[in-house]
């Protein structure tokens, strides 16, 4: 059974849908950089173990990322699953973990990587927005995507009502990939990523319009 932790900074709507989600893979700690971070309440519910470690404790970026590796190597974690980790990770760490760590992003990458996604799409005008569900590389939101719930911009929609309606979307397919990845659906390999084990050229999509 794969071993999943789960890093967090805030709510943990994410973590939420993934332990409701009732994974073929088991959550077996989540790690926050806040202590304040509600997410820890919701793995404490869950019988998860936790673990704060606090980015302000450390010299640098680096520093803060060894620890963080280490109570991985503890728990003897397969996949490491970043919902809504507001840190950005170390060239090291990130290689250490790579084709074993995913990410969802609130745009369809590879648009609008980084921050305030929905109120560029509202600034550009574009017709469709969603979330993006990828591995996580050395460079930001530019690993390869897994799957992309896409939805259609309404007329009356602002910045506060997109991002509640891909909240929605994301809760969807955060789940549906990390099972992928549980059950072999899945598998990372240094030629690329396959799907039902032929290469996956494209990211699946999920439409709610």
């Amino acid at each position: 059974m794969i071993k999943i932790a789960v890093l967090v900074s805030g709510n943990g709507s994410n973590l939420q849908a993934l332990i409701d989600a009732n994974l073929s893979g088991q959550i077996v700690g989540v790690i926050s950089n806040k202590p304040e971070a509600y997410a820890l309440e919701r793995a404490k519910k869950a019988n998860i173990a936790t673990a704060v470690i606090e980015h302000k404790q450390y010299p640098n970026r680096e520093a803060f990322d060894d620890v963080m590796h280490q109570q991985l190597l503890d728990w003897e974690v397969d996949l490491v699953i970043l919902a809504g980790f507001m840190r950005i990770l170390s060239e090291k760490f990130v290689k250490a973990w790579e084709g074993k760590m995913i990410n969802i992003h609130p745009s369809l990458l590879p648009n609008y990587k980084g921050m305030h996604t929905h109120q560029r799409v509202l600034n550009t005008g574009d017709r469709l927005h969603g979330c993006t569900v990828h591995y996580v590389t050395a460079e930001l939101d530019a690993g390869q995507a897994l799957a992309q719930g896409v939805l259609q911009v309404g007329i009356h929609d602002d910045a506060v009502s997109l991002a509640s309606r891909v909240h929605v979307l994301e809760h969807l397919i955060y789940p549906q990939v990390a099972e992928w990845i549980c059950n072999g659906t899945v598998i990372y390999t240094d030629q690329g990523v396959l799907f039902k084990e032929q290469p996956l050229l494209e990211p699946i999509q999920f439409c709610k319009f």
